[in-house]
């Protein structure tokens, strides 16, 4: 990913943040990805951490229409996906979804209340709605509007240790071409 696309990235959702009041936090930390796949128009996902503490973190992520953030599972984090902008499509399944699919089905806690969820099949969020995701379960997500403001609240977060993704060729982390200077300095800056 080029740091000016990053840079680019960085300014549309922040406006979108602001322009739905969303207020960030004083030096908040910034994480663009595209996922490592170079095509962030379809695979990407803009984060801001609002909270890290031993226990849970909180964070508010933007994505626009035909982002997927890619099917990905957690050992360890259970983490509530909030709709906070927009309209949001999660796809869930039981299994790796690379492993083949399957007619298992699943209870998940959506809007509070539990749900059974056919693997493989979406809840599709309005703003204000929530899914419960537990460790094991796999998902992805995407705006089915033009542009999405994401919520996540979780137990403590890992990212280097606790992503683990259908696709072998995904990485968490973007790698970065500097091809201008950062606006911002990035989680996955040195």
């Amino acid at each position: 990913m080029k740091r000016s696309e990053i840079n680019q990235a960085i300014l549309r959702s922040g406006l979108f943040f602001i322009n739905n009041g969303w207020a960030m936090p004083p030096k908040p930390k910034w994480d663009v990805t595209d996922f490592g796949l170079g095509e962030f128009s379809k695979f990407g996902l803009i984060l801001i951490n609002l909270a890290e503490e031993a226990e849970y973190c909180e964070k508010l992520m933007y994505a626009a229409k035909d982002q997927t953030t890619p099917a990905h599972t957690h050992k360890k984090k259970k983490e509530d996906i909030i709709c906070r902008t927009g309209e949001l499509t999660i796809r869930l399944w039981a299994k790796n979804p690379a492993d083949g699919e399957t007619d298992e089905t699943f209870q998940m806690k959506v809007n509070g209340h539990f749900q059974t969820i056919q693997s493989g099949g979406t809840i599709n969020l309005k703003a204000g709605e929530r899914v419960t995701i537990t460790p094991g379960i796999w998902h992805e997500f995407y705006p089915t509007s033009e542009e999405c403001i994401i919520g996540e609240v979780s137990t403590a977060n890992d990212d280097l240790n606790d992503n683990f993704f259908a696709d072998k060729n995904i990485g968490r982390y973007a790698e970065i071409v500097e091809d201008e200077t950062p606006i911002v300095k990035l989680l996955s800056d040195k």
